[in-house]
């Protein structure tokens, strides 16, 4: 891939900005925390497992900033930082299994000077983006065999290299399909009201060379419906252990049309995305945001000032219209609720 979504140089905290994609490709640098949680809330960096990538390194540059004597005060300032990282954004689970998983490296490193547990928690942050990488081309090899020669794979959102440290998770199903040289094509929703199909997903496959058709989000049915639809491949930012999975808004939509026109329809997702605490979709908050996103495109404004909106980031959709769950151990065809368990035990 020709570019990079994430990644730590020379201490300090360099991402795309993705708001600014297709038109600019601009990196950002942060070098403190507060400037990653804007980030991540902001949405420079998105994805939940971009989401969980960033967490983990601003956690490593607040860690790095921490003025302390005592093993006291810098744990209760590193509480601090985990906190306000962990307000960005509510719904995508790798958020929050990033920022435990340094908080148990800075537990387990308790009786080790305050300067070494700075330098695990740093450690731990880059090593969360080079797992990121390996897994997501995991998920692709055992998703890949599932996309048919000759199809056309309908992705909603962006779930690529753009949504995790790279390559992607729905978009790396489809790009080691492509890979092992099957002449497949891509569909990408537009997906209102932040746009990542038509500004993320298009510019990440055309840098790839491998062929899109951008279509708006109320135009699936109608291919489906003429059968120019073989598959569906999404990501995903909360899965229950009935695999029930919240996703970018719109994506319910998508899979109920994919149920009525007997097409098949994937989730691909890391392990990190699983929550098994949660019996259900019906317990995964979702995040609602700013009018304004409804209301203008850009800067321009397309509705009448003032009107009510209401602007939920992520829907859920009910395993029953799910077809396989794929992950970097394997997929899981219906059954959710052992399958996954097992995956997660392996």
């Amino acid at each position: 891939m020709s570019f990079r979504t994430i990644e730590w140089r020379n201490d300090k905290v360099i991402m795309i900005d993705q708001t600014r994609l297709p038109s600019e490709e601009i990196y950002n640098e942060y070098d403190d925390f507060q400037g990653v949680a804007e980030a991540i809330k902001g949405m420079i960096i998105r994805g939940a497992p971009a989401i969980g990538v960033a967490a983990a390194m601003g956690v490593a540059l607040g860690a790095r900033d921490i003025i302390a004597d005592t093993h006291e005060s810098f744990f209760k300032q590193l509480d601090n930082v985990c906190e306000t990282l962990a307000r960005t954004r509510p719904t995508a689970v790798n958020l929050f299994w990033a920022i435990n998983r340094m908080k148990r490296v800075a537990e387990a490193h308790r009786d080790k000077t305050i300067n070494s547990i700075r330098a695990l928690l740093k450690a731990e942050a880059i090593s969360i983006e080079h797992e990121d990488l390996q897994i997501c081309r995991a998920i692709g090899s055992h998703g890949a065999p599932l996309i048919r020669e000759g199809s056309t794979v309908l992705t909603h959102c962006n779930a690529g290299g753009l949504a995790t440290a790279g390559y992607g998770t729905a978009l790396g199903v489809i790009r080691a399909a492509h890979d092992a040289g099957k002449k497949i094509k891509v569909f990408a929703d537009e997906t209102r009201p932040w746009l990542q199909g038509a500004r993320l997903t298009a510019w990440e496959l055309m840098k790839d060379n491998i062929p899109v058709t951008l279509i708006s989000d109320n135009m699936a049915g109608w291919f489906m419906s003429r059968g120019e639809i073989d598959c569906v491949v999404v990501g995903a930012d909360r899965i229950a252990a009935n695999g029930d999975t919240a996703n970018k808004i719109g994506t319910y939509s998508v899979a109920v049309l994919a149920k009525e026109n007997r097409i098949p329809f994937y989730v691909a997702a890391p392990i990190s995305t699983l929550d098994l605490t949660l019996a259900t979709g019906d317990e995964i908050p979702i995040e609602e945001r700013p009018a304004h996103e409804v209301t203008h495109i850009r800067g321009v404004p397309i509705a009448p000032e003032g009107v009510p909106v209401r602007n939920p980031a992520f829907d859920v959709t009910p395993a029953k219209y799910i077809t396989a769950i794929i992950t970097e151990r394997g997929f899981v065809r219906g059954e959710y609720g052992t399958g996954l368990k097992a995956l997660v035990g392996k």
